[in-house]
């Protein structure tokens, strides 16, 4: 006689894995049912080789439109894992009895949806409990003993599931298809069935199934899509609620640990707590996780739990380990409750052509795939380090975020060196699925990736965004794509040409400087780029008079903004473009209608640039701050000139003379008026820079505070200076 033994699970719990674990070495059943998609079913005998350590994650996605996928994670405390394990181990066949992804990805995005009520909620709102977590852990997951859960699970789930209304849309199709399963592998002639689901759906696969012609009419007329299916390495952080993963749990490295710990289980999580906030160079001792031991148990104990939970540690923790400080329990959270463990898939395992190029040349880059962020400083005088760049680059046109740019945090002039900061997501195979249509390889998918971006207009419609066409051309320098740069930037000099706005050309004229400096460093011959940035300087430069004339104080905080971006890019072009720069604002700032803030800004530049002095500058300020000029336009000229730092003020005592003038002559009615804009010019000013500010500042409200009082002149300690003083100078006692 045929018997099926249903052992609902939840989907990713170290109490649920242990007693699946059990339950089916007791059981020795013929075949175990597992759910998921039917797709991977061929994929099974690959969780037999070595290479692979979850967590994994089933991948499966429409291979017609990328966009439809979906995952199906495994952790090492995973109930399906554990089943998957007994399985190969016991040499039975699994089956994965869940709806197929084919009908899944045809139908619509509801069919991975879950139960239309939280069953945990219910139950443990009838356990007395408000937190759902906390019950399914105190009940099934912190369990060690091996007693047999599911009937009690059984029970349950049938009890909530007689107040709800009968499962209509995609649940009845997903439970209509495992009951199809079902009777198919009792067909085949298997006795001893264990079927692994969720505990929600027990209910609907225990005897008697409904007729056979139901569930058939259920799936009736069907739609299909054609899929594929592959392993993909996963990570502790996707497993968490956090990652918005439905199926989800708080804690997978707390689990893991429950799991794969036998003995002194809060003992050696509270020492791994410590490694952690040592790594940090934070003091902890052996005698402050002694202590934390002691009061988790304690602590477990007065509520009555036969060990201590995650809330326990976590109160230890906090307590004793962090003495209260929040960021250090986020960090243990972070790195232990939980973590970034990152699984692995054996190379035999079917991956896209993209992807396998991906994993080939990364191999041979020796970048590792790791889902914790770490900085890597690339010297790109250096084929390692340059190679590595153009990777990094060829990826992020494929909108695969491997790598994002940061700041150096070495000092150099130069832009031979890049750094990045590298983090590996799970999802990123997906977006390599979806990058595959422009090509087999990564450099050759960069290509035809860039080339569609600064392509001319599509037929009728709008040519595309000068900073667009700006971005593809330092995109094919930086990621080394030499195919692609003809066309980009004949799109470039075109669409440049042909736009008469300034404020575009400007905020397009930085990526191309860096282009050109890039082009440089990786040696690609830029001559035609620097042409084209040349005959942009040039519009720029007889635009920008038109463009500064009438305009709002807004507007003349986003043009000075655009001034700053231009100004820095002529530093990467040569000599003579930054003289025509130079020359045309010095131009523009002879203008008397120019907005104030704009004014002090062209002031500031053409100061830091060589071309007015000290006395230039007084005379300049102090013509914007008299007495006629109004506050609120003599804030703003603060404004814009003190945009660049504060270390003039500092070191001039003229110019911090005109500034404490006029500041002492606003009138008391409009100064607080003012204060809004002085304080968002002093305000950006550093600690130092203030103090420093402040100390000169004192020394101006007087001469008497400038002149010694002969008063206080103690001549006797004087004269005893005066022999080392005459020994220094040279001129005897």
């Amino acid at each position: 006689m045929t018997a099926t033994h249903l052992l609902g699970i939840r989907h990713h719990g170290p109490g649920s894995a242990r007693a699946v674990a059990a339950r089916l070495a007791e059981l020795e059943p013929d075949v175990v049912l597992i759910e998921g998609p039917p797709e991977a079913d061929v994929l099974v005998e690959l969780t037999e080789d070595p290479a692979m350590a979850p967590p994994v994650a089933l991948l499966a996605y429409a291979t017609d439109d990328v966009s439809r996928a979906a995952f199906w994670p495994f952790a090492v405390f995973s109930p399906e894992w554990q089943a998957l394990t007994y399985a190969r181990e016991a040499g039975i066949p699994v089956r994965f009895c869940d709806l197929p992804a084919a009908n899944t990805f045809a139908a619509g995005p509801d069919e991975l949806a879950g139960p239309p009520v939280d069953p945990l909620a219910l139950l443990a709102s009838a356990g007395g409990y408000d937190d759902p977590e906390r019950w399914w852990d105190d009940v099934v997951e912190s369990r060690r003993d091996s007693e047999n859960p599911f009937d009690v699970i059984a029970d349950a789930m049938t009890a909530v599931r007689e107040d709800e209304e009968p499962p209509q849309g995609s649940e009845a199709r997903r439970e209509a298809y495992m009951r199809s399963v079902l009777r198919r592998t009792r067909k085949d002639g298997f006795e001893n069935i264990a079927v692994v689901c969720g505990a929600w759906h027990v209910p609907a696969l225990a005897d008697p199934l409904p007729p056979a012609s139901h569930d058939q009419a259920v799936l009736k007329g069907l739609p299909k899509r054609k899929v594929a299916c592959t392993w993909v390495p996963w990570t502790h952080g996707r497993l968490a609620t956090a990652s918005g993963y439905g199926a989800g749990v708080r804690s997978p490295g707390w689990y893991h640990h429950l799991f794969t710990t036998a003995e002194d289980v809060t003992a050696r999580w509270l020492t791994g707590v410590a490694g952690v906030l040592r790594e940090e160079d934070l003091p902890v001792s052996t005698a402050h996780v002694i202590e934390a031991v002691r009061l988790a148990e304690a602590l477990a104990t007065l509520r009555g739990r036969s060990s201590a939970g995650l809330a326990e540690v976590t109160e230890a923790t906090r307590s004793v380990l962090c003495g209260g400080d929040e960021v250090q329990v986020e960090l243990v959270t972070r790195r232990l409750v939980v973590g970034e463990r990152l699984g692995e898939v054996p190379d035999r395992v079917p991956q896209p052509p993209l992807a396998a190029d991906l994993t080939a040349t990364a191999k041979r880059l020796r970048l590792k795939k790791d889902p914790v962020v770490k900085e890597l400083d690339l010297d790109l005088r250096t084929p390692g380090g340059l190679d590595r760049s153009k990777l990094l680059h060829r990826l992020r046109i494929l909108g695969i975020e491997w790598g994002s740019r940061e700041a150096s945090a070495r000092r150099n002039k130069g832009t031979f060196r890049e750094t990045w900061a590298l983090a590996w997501e799970p999802s990123f195979e997906v977006d390599l699925v979806a990058a595959a249509v422009y090509g087999t390889t990564v450099p050759s998918a960069a290509t035809a990736a860039v080339g569609g971006a600064g392509a001319g207009p599509p037929p009728g419609g709008p040519p595309p965004p000068l900073d667009e066409v700006t971005t593809a051309v330092e995109n094919c320098l930086l990621a080394d794509l030499p195919e692609a740069l003809p066309e980009a930037l004949a799109a470039l000099d075109a669409r440049a040409a042909a736009d008469a706005d300034v404020a575009r050309l400007m905020s397009a004229l930085p990526a191309l400087a860096r282009a050109t400096r890039y082009g440089n460093v990786r040696g690609t011959d830029t001559g035609a780029l620097r042409a084209v940035a040349d005959r942009m300087l040039d519009r720029i430069c007889a635009g920008l008079p038109p463009a500064a004339h009438g305009i709002d104080d807004d507007a003349a905080a986003r043009l000075a903004a655009l001034v700053d971006g231009v100004h820095d890019a002529t530093s990467l072009l040569d000599d003579a473009a930054k003289e025509r720069w130079l020359a045309a604002l010095a131009r523009l700032a002879e203008r008397p209608s120019l907005p104030p803030l704009l004014a002090g800004r062209l002031t500031r530049i053409l100061h830091d640039s060589g071309l007015l002095d000290a006395l230039d500058i007084e005379l300049r300020l102090g013509r914007a701050l008299t007495p006629g000029i109004t506050p609120s336009a003599g804030a703003a000229y603060v404004e814009g000139f003190f945009d660049g730092g504060a270390l003039l003020l500092v070191h001039d005592e003229g110019l911090l003379r005109v500034i404490d003038a006029w500041l002492a002559g606003i009138p008391p009615e409009v100064f607080t008026e003012v204060l809004p804009l002085l304080r968002r010019t002093f305000g950006a000013f550093s600690g130092p820079e203030k103090r420093a500010i402040g100390h000169r500042a004192a020394g101006l409200t007087g001469p008497a505070r400038l002149a010694p009082v002969a008063d206080e002149l103690d001549e006797d300690r004087a004269e005893r200076v005066l022999p080392v003083l005459a020994t220094l100078l040279g001129v005897g006692a």
